[in-house]
């Protein structure tokens, strides 16, 4: 158990996740604006506190997952309440002030928006390279993708300490937002005949991943700009995710020095 400066107790469990536990104890740490990556509640458990906890959640897009007693028992020994919640291991950033930002500086935003992207050493070595090749932020939806823990954080090397995260709850709507402020997605696909070469990312850019396993949602497939894949030449023609992520963003980069 470990006492942080801000007063709340915070408990080291699997994998290095800082969480706090007890149900008044999560409702004080949200009120007090500390950064909630999730809130697990025990199923079985809807009393008014509980209740009053979930409202609070939702006004603060912070996901509620309801949880069997089992898993909170693994996650802690002590007297839980039926609530645990993880605790951020860095504060999100904000898309309007990132994007306000380069437009005020004199440079052509680059993002990177990660859909379905769950894998957690993925991540962090997507974002190692993202904040080597000067991209501006990463955006990633509430839910469905992969948490920013200590795990994360140390694959990326440290990189997700300089690099603003952008966590938003819908990522269609996101998008959306993207290209109303001159921003041009780019869906990074093999269903195209495309080649990445073929786009301009010298201008305002949003660039979209998919998982491995599922590509990007069709919905925001559906309202790219553009659609592009890297040249193949091989017998396997796929890439880990994270090495697709560093071809993009590298083809970027180059595109933005010249």
């Amino acid at each position: 158990m470990e006492k942080r400066k801000d007063g709340f107790l915070i408990e080291k469990g699997a994998h290095e996740k800082d969480f706090i536990f007890g149900t008044r104890v999560v409702i004080e740490a949200i009120n007090s604006g500390k950064d909630i990556d999730k809130v697990l509640i025990q199923k079985e458990i809807n009393n008014d506190l509980t209740k009053e906890l979930i409202k609070l959640c939702k006004g603060n897009s912070i996901p509620v997952v309801r949880v069997p007693e089992g898993k909170l028992n693994r996650i802690t020994r002590k007297n839980h309440q039926g609530t645990v919640a993880l605790v951020s291991a860095l504060a999100y950033a904000s898309l309007d002030n990132v994007i306000e930002t380069c437009y005020s500086s004199g440079q052509a935003p680059l993002i990177l928006v990660l859909d379905r992207i769950t894998d957690v050493r993925n991540f962090g070595a997507i974002a190692r390279t993202a904040e080597c090749a000067g991209v501006h932020a990463i955006v990633i939806p509430e839910k469905g993708s992969a948490q920013i823990n200590s795990d994360a954080i140390k694959t990326s090397a440290g990189a997700l300490n300089f690099l603003p995260i952008v966590r938003v709850k819908n990522l269609f709507y996101t998008c959306r937002d993207l290209q109303k402020s001159g921003i041009s997605l780019l869906a990074v696909t093999e269903k195209t005949d495309h080649l990445m070469y073929d786009a301009d990312m010298s201008n305002p850019t949003a660039l979209i991943m998919g998982s491995e396993e599922d590509g990007i949602s069709p919905d925001l497939i559906n309202i790219a700009d553009a659609k592009v894949k890297i040249p193949m030449q091989g017998q396997i023609e796929s890439l880990n995710v994270s090495v697709s992520a560093g071809v993009l963003i590298y083809e970027a980069m180059r595109q933005r020095k010249s």
